[in-house]
C-alpha cells in the first residue's frame, strides 16, 4: 500500500490562479532503509516500477540515461552499481541503454570525449559494472549538436547534444547536491547544462568571447588551428580573439594546453538559472511520454561534482525519487532538504534547523527558486506535488 503526502503549497497569486484548477504531480518516494526481505537495490527497480519506467521506455528504444561521471578525485557521484540496475530493467522492457554524459566547457578531465571516458571508466563506470555502453553526447569534442527553437523568455534556440535528440527515451538519473551557481543542481541542472553542446554551455554562461590571458600565452598557435571563424589571430607574439568573429563555440578553450584562454563569466546569477530552465525544454524535445528522471539525495555535497574532490555532505542522506515531472521531483528534493538538520562541521553555515534553508545556508546570494519558477512558466512541469511514499516490501526491518 502507498502513503500519500501531499504537498501544501503557499497562498498562489492573482485571482486567476486562485480559482485555477491544477492536479498536482506526483513524485515517488524510497528511504534508503534496507534489510533481509529487500535490499536497496531491489527497492530502486520498486521505485521505478511506481513511476512508471514501463510507460517511457518501449521494445527497441534506443534510451539514454543521463548521468554525471564524476571528476578524478571526487566521490560524491551516484555509484555505478545503482545505474547497472536501471540498466538491467531497462534491458528488461526490451529497450536498448547506454549511459551518457557531455564535456565540459573548461579545461579539464573530461574536455573531450577520450579524457571523459577514461574518467567515466576509472571512475566505475565500465561497461563490465554498469552493463551498458558509454557514449558521450555531444560527440568527440563537444560540438555534435543541433539548434532546437524553445522561444524562451531570454533564448529562441538552443543547442542540445545530438545523442540525447536522436534517442528514442530519456532517464535523467542526477546526483542532488548543492551547487555554486544555482543554489543545487538536480534534474533541471542535468538537463539544461548536462546535455548542451560546449557552446550551449557557453552561451549559458556567458555572452561574450573568451579572453587571453598574456600571462601564460606561449604562441603555440592550437587555439588558431582549433578556430573555424577565422577569430583568432596573433600580435605581438599573443594571442588575440575578434569578439565580433568569435561564434563562442568554446573550442580555443580546450584546445589551449597552456590554459591561457579563459571563459568570461560575465553572466548574472538569475539568467544563468532561466537559461539552463530553456535548455532543459529543448533537452526534452520529441520526447514527450518517454522521460523519466531519478534524484539521489545521497552525499549532499555543498559543491558540483566537477570538482576533483567532495566535500562532507551538508545533510544526512535522504532517499531517491523519481517522477515524470522534473520540476516536481527537483521541488520535493529541495524540501527534504531543507526539511532535514544540517550536519555540524560542514560548510554549512547556518540554516541548520529542519524547515531552514540548507542552500542559503552554503551560498546566502543565492535563489535557487528561480529556477523552478522559470522551468514551471515555460511548462517543463509543477511546483505543486503529492509525495508517494514506498511501503517497506515486509515486515523484521
Amino acid at each position: 500500500m502507498l502513503q500519500l503526502i501531499t504537498r501544501q503549497l503557499c497562498a498562489k497569486v492573482g485571482a486567476d490562479l486562485a480559482t485555477e484548477e491544477r492536479m498536482p504531480s506526483t513524485v515517488h518516494f524510497a528511504d534508503l532503509r534496507a534489510g533481509h526481505r529487500e535490499n536497496l537495490f531491489a527497492k530502486l527497480l520498486r521505485l521505478l516500477d511506481a513511476a512508471g519506467l514501463d510507460q517511457s521506455v518501449g521494445r527497441g528504444d534506443l534510451t539514454a540515461i543521463k548521468v554525471h561521471f564524476g571528476e578524478k578525485g571526487g566521490h560524491a557521484y551516484i555509484r555505478p552499481t545503482f545505474l547497472r540496475r536501471i540498466v538491467d530493467r531497462v534491458k528488461e522492457l526490451g529497450g536498448f541503454p547506454f549511459l551518457t554524459d557531455s564535456c565540459t566547457l573548461y579545461p579539464g578531465e573530461r574536455k573531450e570525449a577520450v579524457s571523459a571516458l577514461a574518467c567515466a571508466i576509472e571512475n566505475g563506470f565500465a561497461y563490465a559494472v554498469v552493463g551498458a555502453p558509454l557514449i558521450m553526447c555531444d560527440g568527440l569534442r563537444g560540438h555534435a549538436a543541433r539548434r532546437i527553437a524553445v522561444q524562451g523568455d531570454v533564448l529562441a534556440e538552443v543547442e542540445i547534444a545530438e545523442a540525447i535528440l536522436e534517442a528514442d527515451a530519456l532517464i535523467a538519473v542526477s546526483h542532488f547536491k548543492c551547487h555554486e551557481l544555482t543554489g543545487f543542481g538536480g534534474a533541471i541542472k542535468n538537463l539544461g547544462m548536462g546535455c548542451s553542446s560546449r557552446t550551449g554551455k557557453l552561451e549559458q554562461h556567458s555572452t561574450v568571447a573568451p579572453q587571453v590571458a598574456e600571462t601564460y600565452c606561449t604562441a603555440c598557435a592550437l587555439c588558431l588551428k582549433a578556430c573555424v571563424h577565422d577569430a583568432i589571430s596573433f600580435i605581438e607574439g599573443k594571442a588575440r580573439i575578434d569578439a565580433e568573429r568569435c561564434a563562442g563555440c568554446g573550442r580555443c578553450i580546450t584546445a589551449c594546453g597552456e590554459k591561457a584562454i579563459k571563459i568570461q563569466w560575465n553572466e548574472e546569477v538569475p539568467l544563468v538559472m532561466k537559461k539552463m530552465a530553456e535548455y532543459a525544454k529543448g533537452a526534452l524535445h520529441g520526447k514527450q511520454g518517454k522521460v523519466l528522471f531519478v534524484n539521489f539525495i545521497t552525499q549532499v555535497s555543498p559543491a558540483c561534482d566537477c570538482y576533483g574532490h567532495s566535500d562532507a555532505p551538508i545533510v544526512p542522506d535522504q532517499g531517491i525519487l523519481a517522477s515524470t515531472d522534473p520540476v516536481a521531483l527537483d521541488q520535493a528534493c529541495a524540501d527534504l532538504v531543507n526539511q532535514a538538520r544540517g550536519l555540524p562541521d560542514t560548510a554549512l553555515t547556518c540554516g541548520h534547523a529542519p524547515g531552514e534553508d540548507k542552500f542559503r545556508g552554503v551560498y546566502p546570494q543565492i535563489d535557487w527558486t528561480i529556477q523552478l519558477a522559470h522551468a514551471e512558466k515555460l511548462g517543463l512541469g509543477s511546483r505543486d506535488y503529492r509525495l508517494v511514499r514506498l511501503e517497506p516490501a515486509g515486515s523484521g526491518w
